[in-house]
């Protein structure tokens, strides 16, 4: 959708008062009270907990990456967190400071009867810069790298398929394709204020979007802004 000035202007004024970060932090005592229940997305088939599948993926600030994924059919839950370091128990603050190893990531509980993990995987690619080393759109550090953590032998082919097929393909990529493709390790789920934060504080949530440039550079790379998700 196309921005008048004045709406760009009142996004820039809100990105002054509010910081343009994820690594900034979200400000604990002043986030909106709104419900943080997820509506249940229709799917093909309806699976039990026994029956749902995990895929987790790292691709710059968890709070863009969450609603990617938001509210698909077959998707039953998307939880922020942290992956692929060494510290137990990592906490926001250690990790944004780079020193754990660790990458913000989402972990999606899935149906696999209802959405494929091939279908995750080109949602994945089509919501990061797979050129970008250690940093995604305006964050840098390792803690922003992009990531496919893959759970079994079969995600691993997928996504290293996908990968293949993506690199090869005829499209504006000026750099190689770094995004890492290495077994999961534990998830550590990040704090509840992290979680569905685009519902919790929609106006800092959209003024970080904006002004970190991720959706236009998602445009310039795939010829279309990244899924917003359910906001």
């Amino acid at each position: 959708m196309r921005r008048s000035g004045s709406a760009l202007l009142l996004g820039f004024c809100l990105l002054s008062a509010l910081g343009t970060a994820c690594s900034a932090g979200p400000e604990r005592s002043t986030a909106t009270s709104v419900s943080t229940a997820k509506v249940a997305a229709p799917a093909r088939a309806a699976g039990g907990p026994s029956t749902l599948a995990r895929a987790t993926f790292a691709g710059g600030c968890f709070w863009c990456v969450e609603t990617a994924f938001e509210g698909l059919p077959g998707v039953r839950s998307v939880t922020s967190g942290y992956i692929g370091g060494q510290k137990l128990n990592p906490t926001y603050d250690e990790v944004s400071a780079g020193g754990t190893g660790h990458a913000e990531a989402v972990q999606v509980r899935y149906d696999p009867s209802a959405i494929t993990y091939a279908e995750l995987l080109d949602l994945f690619w089509h919501n990061i810069d797979p050129t970008q080393a250690d940093a995604q759109f305006c964050d840098h550090g390792s803690q922003y790298r992009s990531g496919i953590f893959y759970h079994d032998s079969t995600q691993k082919r997928l996504a290293e398929q996908s990968k293949r097929r993506l690199e090869t393909a005829p499209r504006r990529f000026t750099g190689a394709f770094v995004t890492e493709i290495v077994a999961a390790t534990t998830f550590y789920p990040a704090e509840d204020y992290h979680q569905d934060f685009y519902k919790k504080n929609p106006v800092r949530y959209h003024s970080y979007r904006l002004g970190c440039g991720r959706d236009r550079r998602l445009e310039q790379l795939w010829g279309k802004p990244g899924r917003h998700g359910k906001a």
